[in-house]
C-alpha cells in the first residue's frame, strides 16, 4: 500500500502542475482550487476504481487525508480478492 501514497502524490502533482506535494499541507494552501479538486477526485476514482461520494469530498484536502480515504475504499476490495 505504500506505493499508493506516491501514486497519489504524482497524480495530484500532475493535475496541480506542482513539483512537490507535502503530506499535510492543505490543497487550498497549495493553490489547488475547487476545479482541480474535482479533477483530482475524478482521477482517483478512475485510477483505483472507487467511488467517492459527495459527502466524502471534504476528506480530500491533503495528501494524507486523500490517502486515508483511498485506503479505506480499497480495503473491502482487498478482502474480497
Amino acid at each position: 500500500m505504500s506505493n499508493v501514497k506516491e501514486e497519489l502524490r504524482a497524480l495530484i502533482s500532475e493535475i496541480s502542475e506542482m513539483d512537490d506535494i507535502p503530506d499535510d499541507v492543505s490543497f487550498k494552501d497549495l493553490g489547488i482550487d475547487s476545479m482541480m479538486g474535482v479533477e483530482i477526485v475524478a482521477a482517483i476514482e478512475r485510477k483505483y476504481q472507487v467511488k467517492i461520494a459527495d459527502a466524502e469530498l471534504a476528506q480530500v484536502t491533503t495528501l494524507n487525508s486523500s490517502l486515508e480515504l483511498v485506503q479505506k475504499k480499497l480495503a473491502p476490495q482487498a478482502e474480497v480478492a
